[in-house]
């Protein structure tokens, strides 16, 4: 089996994607049929259909709580959660997932770039800081108000808008030796170029999915496999 040396100097940035949420029950925001759970991404992810029909938005990412609350953990998460335990601040983990399996497997230095599904924030964007919210909604008329008047929308980064915490994931990346990739296809930017960037770093660059991603050459190992298998065993901590 592939193992991979941690020393004492490296600093490992973790990129992970739908892929490891797959492995908890969740399902992938593009599956074959270009759908999640049945809708478009025009239909429910953009701040035009926001503007069109909220209700319809937040009946979605409704749905998407209370998968969210009965999916748990599995062995990936947990891998990733205890390789932080033991390299403290030189850890760091930046999620695409909205949900918060990394958090309960433990996780704490880590950052989600595409928001977080038990969160709610302002549709204004008015400054105030996102609220947790893990309210299944069953209409439009039970979501609330901002203080400045504005209604509260999903804490996520719907398609066209920019990630969250960029400048904090950058820097990171650029203090990285070693960068992990789980379970994501390369197709989704920016995250896809955060390898191209360690690999400008001089960092090696590892990959973890079951089969390679659509940026594979980028990668100095490429693991083919389930993360919830080859996670637990992968890296040798010196």
């Amino acid at each position: 089996m592939t193992q991979i040396s941690i020393t004492a100097k490296d600093r490992v940035f973790v990129l992970t994607g739908a892929g490891i949420s797959a492995e908890s029950g969740l399902p992938t925001f593009r599956a074959e049929d270009g759908l999640w759970a049945g809708h478009s991404v025009e239909e429910v992810c953009t701040p035009e259909a926001w503007r069109r029909n909220p209700e319809a938005v937040w009946q979605f990412y409704s749905e998407r709580r209370a998968a969210g609350e009965k999916a748990m953990p599995n062995p990936a998460h947990i891998a990733l959660a205890e390789l932080e335990a033991k390299l403290g601040n030189r850890f760091f983990l930046c999620t695409q997932n909205v949900d918060d399996l990394h958090e309960r497997a433990g996780s704490e230095r880590l950052v989600h770039m595409h928001g977080e599904l038990a969160k709610a924030r302002c549709e204004r964007e008015c400054g105030r800081s996102p609220v947790e919210d893990r309210t299944i909604y069953r209409s439009l008329s039970e979501v609330g108000h901002c203080f400045c008047g504005g209604r509260l929308r999903p804490h996520i980064v719907f398609f066209g808008e920019i990630p969250l915490e960029m400048e904090l994931i950058q820097e990171e990346i650029g203090k990285a030796t070693l960068m992990l990739v789980v379970g994501t296809s390369g197709s989704v930017y920016p995250a896809a170029n955060f390898v191209h960037w360690a690999r400008m770093a001089g960092a090696r660059t590892v990959y973890v999915g079951p089969e390679p991603p659509l940026n594979a050459s980028a990668f100095t190992h490429v693991v083919e496999g389930k993360a919830g298998v080859v996670l637990p065993g992968l890296f040798q901590v010196e």
